[in-house]
Order: C-alpha cells, then sequence, then structure tokens
C-alpha cells in the first residue's frame, strides 16, 4: 500500500496518526508542490485533487481520512481505533463527527478565509475559482471558542475525549486544535481538561507522525 499526503495539511495527519498507532509501516508520498498546491501529476493520478489517497496493492484507491482509517483498522485490527464493542463504536463516531464538523471546519474557515495563498481557494478540491469570504473568519472564531470549551467539558471526567481508550477521535481532535494553531488561536487558559489532554496526547509517538 501507499499513502498518498501532504505533510503541510491537517487533514491527512489523521490517517498517518492511525497508521502510527498501529504501528505499520506504509510507504508515504509527498504529494505537495508549490504555493500551498498538490502536485499536478498527483491531480492527474486523483482528479478528487485531495489528500490523503490511499493506494492499495491493486491500484484501487481510498480517498477521506476517516474512509482510510476505518480500513486500516479493519485489515489490522489491534489496537482498535474506532472503540471495542457497538457501544464504544458509536461514542467515537460521535465525538469523531464533533470533532471534524466543529474544530477542523472552523479552522479551515479561518484559515483558508485569511490567508494570501488560498485567495480564490475558499474551498478545497474545485478547480474553479471559490472566493474567501472574510464574514466567515469571525464566525469560525466563534465556533472554535465553543468547540474549545465543548471538548474541555467532556475531558474533564474522560482520559480521551470518547472514554478511556485513544481512539480515531482523538486524531481527529488532536489534527483540528493544532490547525487552529495556524491562525494563532490557541486554547483558552481555562480550558485546563482540554489542555492536560493535549499535552498527553502530543507526547505520543502518532502525534509526531
Amino acid at each position: 500500500m501507499k499513502l498518498y499526503d501532504w505533510h503541510a495539511a491537517p487533514n491527512p495527519k489523521r490517517a498517518r496518526m492511525c497508521i502510527a498507532e498501529k504501528g505499520l509501516d506504509i510507504e508515504i508520498i509527498e504529494v505537495g508542490g508549490d504555493d500551498l498546491k498538490l502536485r499536478p501529476d498527483y491531480i492527474a493520478k486523483f482528479p478528487q485533487a485531495m489528500v490523503p489517497m490511499l493506494e492499495l496493492d491493486d491500484g484501487r484507491q481510498l480517498g477521506e481520512s476517516i474512509a482510510i482509517a476505518r480500513y486500516i483498522d479493519e485489515m489490522y485490527p489491534s489496537p482498535p481505533m474506532f472503540g471495542r464493542n457497538a457501544y464504544e463504536r458509536g461514542v467515537v463516531e460521535m465525538w469523531e463527527r464533533r470533532a471534524f464538523d466543529e474544530g477542523m471546519m472552523a479552522a479551515g474557515e479561518v484559515f483558508r478565509n485569511t490567508h494570501e495563498a488560498f485567495i480564490d481557494r475558499g474551498l478545497p478540491g474545485f478547480a474553479v475559482p471559490v472566493p474567501q469570504i472574510p464574514a466567515l473568519v469571525d464566525r469560525g472564531r466563534m465556533r472554535l471558542e465553543l468547540f474549545f470549551r465543548k471538548f474541555d467539558e467532556q475531558l474533564a471526567n474522560n482520559r480521551f475525549i470518547a472514554g478511556d481508550m485513544f481512539s480515531i477521535a482523538d486524531c481527529t481532535l488532536f489534527c483540528s486544535v493544532e490547525f487552529a494553531f495556524w491562525s494563532d488561536i490557541k486554547i483558552p487558559a481555562d480550558c485546563r481538561n482540554l489542555q492536560r489532554w493535549f499535552d498527553e496526547v502530543s507526547a505520543r509517538p502518532s502525534a509526531k507522525a
């Protein structure tokens, strides 16, 4: 298998963290090009023009971080990244989705609508110009404030975001918080539970994947 990756992007890191947690040795191919754009040869290979993409040995392709992580988890079930039973899988799915929708998307609103390299690239994966919308910056910052506080509350009584085991939901949460840092938006000082969790996850080898 080969993982086509762009190390500068937050979304592919979720898949890399899952692979690292499994201890797998999968070839990773960097496809980031100039000006914070994907290389043309990769776009020709995968017209969806997004990362990551997992290419199987027979040439079949899987896009989207969570789809890739699910495949990896099915093929290599230890340690489980999506829960150990039906209830845990539901809880992991719930918190992973919240981390992505409320954190990753909010951080993306701020970054894509402020960075000069993303003028006319307001949404990923589109060949046509998509203009930046300044009003989304303020909304993104407001969303991140709510996101930090919701997850701080959840972590008050849980070591990890979905309970006592590290899961794909933690990978998404970690990458979302890191993405907010790109826009100089930090964890609020009074969100001590979230900061405790972030420090612990930062020390895991997969966080450096």
